[in-house]
């Protein structure tokens, strides 16, 4: 803190400018009084940034609106001159400390102080964001700690004026790079964050903006957790200390909270719950930083991407060892890229076709209320479900098929995350209602009315005095049962980077939805449930780069383990969610060797069919994503950085080769987002079609039988995350913002 002597003292506005606080933004803020003697506190634009042409016009209307905003955790804006030569605001004087200070000073946050911050950062931002307002400037130097909470100002600069704006999503990477901050002293270590709060404050880390929280969604999420509130100061005495030294040096009263009087005092604030945790970054520049960079490696040479392949082994061979069989000699021949060609290369196998097709032509539009968080759709009806409800529509001309119900998912889809499902007729949701929480609900697909809802527990015991908290994130049904699949974390206060993610399968009888068997283990992160026969597959990875494990999981055995293959490469295996191998032709199919193999085997035994090794001309190293199947299972796709390839199912031969040309969304190479190997339902077949979007986000229709792009949708007003879509019959279902597109298989 900086006070102003008789050099340097000055006015701004109707203000002595007394001392210097801090910067936010590198605007510079101010304790300030007025002639009356009433304390405020000023922001000073600076002066490069006031100079921007239309800053004026964005800061003028910004002010306008956040002088209609308030809120327990939000300093409001009482004055402002956006046409002085060196515009400023003030706002209302909060006794307080800046977060950055605290932390220098006195260390990391305990876990109870941290429920705290992220709770009030999170309902201060639910006011900005339901007000259409993105704040900007959430980060340890704009966060004030006072008495009664975190409190941050109603209105960002950076967020309200800059251009392009920042999005919503946005504001929710910065308050968990916050949050973060206040863990860790500022390391970049996610192990420093308490059980209690490392999932939800990941999931604000997540690289992919549409993975991410709202901050409504992170509120109400807290408070269904229902633990007990915390009793007496939320800061240590040091802080407090500080806090009170800080207002007498401004000359203010005994340190309290700026609020007037009158004003709701802040609600009790509680756990958060848990949600799956994304890659260890430390903030969202460089989660996504990370993640381009290993796309690059991916596919930055997709361009010579070459394969190989061996007959099938014996029955007793076993897929999944780097040193299954011996890599060729000579990889496939160089394909041209001046003539695009689906002719057989040197080597007899085919060149790579590249994507190039016309705009789709949409089947119908409709507008709604509320934004699709998830969809599942079959040949006649599509549900919608948003953060209030679900729908269900008629896929040939968008308009209501059924009443809808008032379940609704908060989250929807994402890389880890796919709360939908549909089989034999019925149609799976995992939701909350206004009373319930946690359900997993069946609905009958050609009545639309409710065949049952069943409560699953939210926490259990976990061993002792411990508490267990289930996050489910996965649903699928085959034959008369349906599986939910997620994470168990124990609230036991321990916690290390080091432990393996502990999962679980749940099952439960389709026609009733009684429950049937569960287990949990380490071994079961991700898995994939077939649409027939009782055996599952799951995968297993721990952390610090040891390998992980592919697994039989015998349904028909209430969960009982099977035959097992250790995987080298097994990094995106512990992500829980949608599955990350497949199942085709009557085989397991999934990645093995050090990434760069696909292994088809027999589910009954393990023993290898087949496998295919994928190679870079170049040199750099390949890593494939993850499998899909056709829907008849004789051809499995898989997306290797920029090339989409299609193999037959029955023993691994190349039939055709799809490439991306151009930049993605981040400047990089376009890639196909199946290619990354983040889960997710990126890719998607109908009848005689492949659905895949990119990173450039197009979704693209390409022809099954030839690999030539029937079409390519692009929507310029979709969401900076993207849209969310899903296939049902020939129909591909678009939903962007409000607004739900239908586009036929061939439409063109």
């Amino acid at each position: 803190m900086h006070h102003l002597g008789t050099d340097d003292a000055r006015r701004i506005g109707p203000y002595s400018l007394l001392v210097r606080q801090r910067a936010v933004g590198g605007n510079d803020v101010f304790t300030a009084r007025t002639d009356a003697g009433r304390l405020v506190t000023v922001t000073v634009v600076r002066r490069e940034l006031a100079a921007d042409p239309g800053f004026r016009d964005r800061f003028r209307a910004a002010v306008e609106a956040a002088r209609t905003l308030s809120g327990a955790f939000l300093v409001p804006v009482v004055d402002a001159d956006t046409d002085a030569p060196v515009p400023w605001m003030a706002t209302e004087f909060a006794a307080g400390l800046p977060l950055r200070q605290a932390v220098d000073r006195h260390g990391p946050l305990s876990e109870p102080a941290l429920r705290v911050l992220a709770d009030g950062l999170g309902r201060a931002l639910a006011v900005l964001h339901a007000a259409g307002t993105v704040h900007g400037e959430v980060s340890p130097d704009s966060v004030l700690l006072t008495m009664e909470g975190p409190r941050i100002s109603a209105l960002g600069i950076v967020g309200a004026t800059g251009s392009p704006a920042p999005a919503l999503t946005d504001d929710m990477a910065d308050l968990g790079s916050t949050v973060l901050f206040a863990a860790s002293g500022g390391e970049p270590d996610t192990g420093a964050l308490p059980v209690s709060l490392r999932d939800v404050i990941g999931g604000c880390l997540y690289p992919d903006p549409p993975d991410r929280p709202t901050a409504q969604q992170l509120v109400d999420h807290l408070r269904r957790q229902n633990l007990p509130a915390l009793e007496g100061s939320w800061l240590p005495r040091a802080v407090t200390a500080d806090m009170a030294a800080a207002a007498a040096a401004a000359g203010s009263a005994p340190a309290r909270s700026g609020a007037q009087g009158g004003q709701d005092s802040p609600p009790d604030l509680l756990l958060p719950p848990p949600v799956i945790a994304a890659d260890r970054g430390v903030s969202r520049r460089k989660l996504l930083i990370g993640l381009a960079g290993g796309a690059a490696v991916l596919g930055g040479s997709a361009a010579a991407v070459a394969f190989s392949g061996d007959s099938p082994t014996t029955a007793g061979g076993r897929a999944g060892g780097p040193g299954a069989t011996a890599r060729p000699a000579a990889p496939s021949g160089v394909p041209s890229s001046s003539a695009p060609s689906a002719s057989p290369s040197s080597t007899n196998e085919p060149e790579a076709i590249l994507l190039s097709g016309p705009d789709a032509v949409t089947a119908w539009s409709r507008t709604a209320k509320h934004a699709p968080t998830c969809l599942e759709a079959t040949d006649k009806v599509v549900m919608v479900v948003t953060n209030t409800g679900t729908s269900f529509l008629d896929t040939a001309t968008g308009k209501t098929a059924f009443s809808g119900f008032d379940t609704a998912n908060d989250y929807g889809t994402g890389s880890f995350r796919y709360p939908t499902a549909y089989a034999d007729g019925v149609f799976y949701l995992l939701c909350d209602t206004p009373k319930a929480t946690n359900l997993l609900a069946a609905f009958d697909a050609v009545s639309g009315k409710l065949k049952w809802a069943t409560k699953m527990a939210d926490s259990g015991p976990g061993g002792g005095t411990h508490t267990a908290l289930y996050t489910s994130h996965y649903v699928a049904a085959a034959g008369s049962t349906v599986y939910v699949c997620g994470t168990v974390r124990v609230l036991d206060g321990k916690f290390s980077v080091k432990d393996p993610t502990v999962g679980y399968i749940r099952a439960f009888d389709a026609a009733t939805g009684r429950g049937l068997w569960r287990v949990t283990g380490t071994d079961i992160n991700n898995v994939l449930v077939p649409p027939t026969g009782s055996r599952l597959l799951a995968t297993s990875a721990v952390p610090g780069g040891k390998a992980g494990r592919v697994q039989m999981v015998d349904a028909g055995r209430k969960g009982a383990r099977g035959w097992k293959v250790s995987v080298q490469d097994s990094r995106f295996y512990f992500n829980s969610g949608w599955p990350m191998t497949c199942h085709a032709a009557g085989m397991f199919l999934f990645a093995g060797g050090t990434g760069d193999m696909l292994f088809a085997v027999d589910p009954a035994t393990g023993s290898e069919k087949w496998h295919r090794l994928f190679q870079s001309k170049s040199g750099d190293r390949v890593r494939i994503g993850a499998p899909f199947p056709s829907l008849d299972g004789a051809t499995v796709y898989v997306g290797v950085g920029s090339d989409l390839v299609a193999l037959a199912t029955a023993d691994g031969t190349l039939r055709w080769v799809a490439r991306l040309e151009g930049a993605g969304d981040t400047g990089l190479s376009n890639l196909f987002n199946v290619s990354l190997g983040m889960g997710g339902r990126s890719a998607q077949c109908s009848a005689d079609t492949v659905f895949a979007t990119d990173s450039a986000k197009t979704l693209w229709a390409i022809d099954a039988s030839t690999g030539r792009a029937r079409w390519r949708y692009r929507d310029p007003g979709q969401p900076d995350a993207g849209f969310r879509w899903t296939v049902g019959g020939d129909r591909v279902f678009v939903a962007s913002h409000l607004t739900m597109t239908a586009i036929a298989a061939h439409a063109r």
